[in-house]
């Protein structure tokens, strides 16, 4: 038994749970007594990869990044996530959760979205599956992102903007949950991260482990062997480090490395690097590190990164933190604004900001020239550009490029 997955109660070690209002609890219950019944059967599976494969594009490639080989003495392959449906690895899970709402008889799907990639990619899956969708949405982020927000109407979907709070991630999450206790019978919730009561974490957790089993048969095929010596994703709720790791999480001849959002700096009051600041509590039906005064009143959070905007982060990450099987780094705004430009200008590349936080990384880490590094790309770089436009400088005073 893996040290590193959910037990039979929902909890990674110490973290995980299901905390969850009286209203939900019998909706809560059935979700997890039903979950991998379902998504176990063959008719499930048989449905879920021939949608992966004509409809998202999977397999996505692993891409041989020559130049930034180069430049950081070492063989770097980027899981390129961006170029899903959709542009981003969000489409994955999505696609997953509303086979399962279907098979659960549900009528009305929520979710919340940071970013707007997982609102984009609910709203994607409801217009192919002819379902009504509504999506919780930060007003902050509903500015910041507001391409993504015309694409998700544009789909059919309803955009709540939610004004409570600093009016992100953590507020939208929230409202979805209030919505939810309102509507428990016919309503599935969408939830985009490895986060939420159990059993989400998990069920997020292996609808996108699809990233690392390709990983896997995708690296035997081009270097000999199934395995690389670096993993590196960025963290913000979890997904797709929880897909980037899932099939390797108990080979220890594999470093993984998460770069999680510094902010103006994980000592600052700036910040949403959880896992460098966070300490145990409850937040959006789980038991997680949480960014909580002495109080338990959470943090806001700040990056300028929408989809990694969270003051908690998956309690999958959490128990992995804490056992010392992954090395958490924190990469502030203008690190990770010069990854971007980086890959941008040395691959051809333009990634979403979330992503550049990985690509930040590189600079933080020292590799051997033998050294197989595995980076996933999660998201595309379009929703960023008046970001990186506006941030340009920042960069240019961190690095030259």
């Amino acid at each position: 038994m893996s040290n590193y997955q959910v037990d039979k109660k929902g909890y990674y070690g110490e973290f995980g749970g299901a905390y969850v209002p009286e209203i939900l609890y019998a909706t809560v219950k059935n979700l997890q007594e039903q979950y991998l019944p379902i998504i176990e059967s063959q008719e499930f599976k048989d449905e879920y990869h021939a949608l992966l494969r004509d409809y998202v594009g999977r397999p996505s490639p692993l891409y041989f990044a020559r130049r930034m080989s180069e430049q950081y003495g070492c063989q770097l392959y980027l899981k390129r996530e961006d170029l899903n449906h959709t542009g981003a690895h969000k489409i994955n899970n999505t696609v997953g959760q509303i086979l399962l709402a279907k098979k659960m008889g549900k009528t009305r799907i929520i979710a919340e979205t940071g970013a707007g990639q997982h609102g984009v990619a609910t709203a994607t899956v409801c217009a192919l599956m002819g379902m009504k969708c509504e999506v919780f949405m930060g007003a902050t982020d509903v500015e910041r992102q507001h391409t993504n927000v015309e694409r998700m109407k544009m789909l059919g979907a309803e955009v709540h903007p939610v004004r409570t709070g600093n009016m992100t991630l953590s507020d939208a999450c929230s409202e979805a949950i209030r919505d939810w206790c309102c509507h428990p019978a016919d309503t599935f919730y969408i939830v985009g991260s490895t986060m939420g009561p159990h059993p989400y974490p998990d069920l997020v957790a292996r609808m996108q482990s699809v990233i690392s089993e390709e990983i896997k048969w995708q690296l035997q095929e081009k270097i000999g062997r199934d395995y690389p010596d670096y993993l590196i994703a960025c963290i913000g709720g979890g997904s797709n480090a929880a897909g980037t790791i899932y099939h390797y999480m108990d080979d220890e001849r594999v470093k993984i490395v998460l770069a999680e959002a510094g902010g103006h700096g994980w000592d600052t009051d700036y910040t949403a690097a959880t896992i460098h600041r966070g300490t145990t509590g409850i937040l959006h039906g789980a038991k997680m590190l949480v960014m909580q005064n002495e109080d338990g009143q959470i943090q806001e959070a700040f990056t300028i990164s929408a989809g990694l905007d969270y003051p908690g982060v998956g309690p999958m990450h959490c128990n992995m933190a804490k056992q010392g099987r992954t090395q958490v780094l924190s990469i502030n705004d203008d690190e990770a604004i010069y990854g971007g430009y980086e890959l941008t200008r040395m691959e051809g590349i333009i990634p979403a900001i979330e992503s550049a936080h990985a690509i930040a990384a590189l600079k933080k880490l020292t590799f051997k020239p033998s050294d197989v590094v595995v980076l996933t790309v999660s998201g595309r770089g379009d929703k960023d550009v008046e970001t990186y436009l506006k941030n340009k400088q920042m960069a240019k005073e961190y690095g030259n490029f």
